[in-house]
């Protein structure tokens, strides 16, 4: 085999070995504001629902009146206060969801620089 082929050859194996390792190291991007409030939203949604917080905490509420109060009309303000003391709490969890994975994403995208 000549030097000129020779030449040649390692020129193409070079380029080749090259190119797949530019091919299989990807660059890490850092995540942006809208990727992590995306990644928020959807933490958000997996949590329980406000809807189920108020069913049982009025269903907690109604059951608590009625034993305390001895009467229907008792059971009837405690499932409305039970109610509303659920839907609040779980709200509140649902923000801090999104709060919580949105910080943490944010801090893997500081941290990824």
């Amino acid at each position: 085999m000549s030097l000129h082929i020779r030449k040649d050859l390692v020129l193409i194996a070079g380029t080749m070995i090259t190119a797949i390792t530019l091919l299989l190291v990807q660059p890490v991007l850092a995540a942006s504001a809208a990727d992590c409030a995306a990644e928020a939203d959807r933490a958000e949604r997996g949590a329980s629902s406000t809807t189920g917080g108020i069913a049982g905490g009025a269903l907690a509420g109604a059951a608590f009146g009625a034993i305390v109060g001895d009467s229907s009309k008792a059971a009837g303000r405690g499932a409305v206060l039970g109610g509303v003391l659920g839907g609040v709490r779980n709200s509140n969890s649902r923000n801090d969801v999104y709060k919580r994975t949105y910080d943490a994403c944010m801090a893997r995208s500081r941290n990824s620089n």
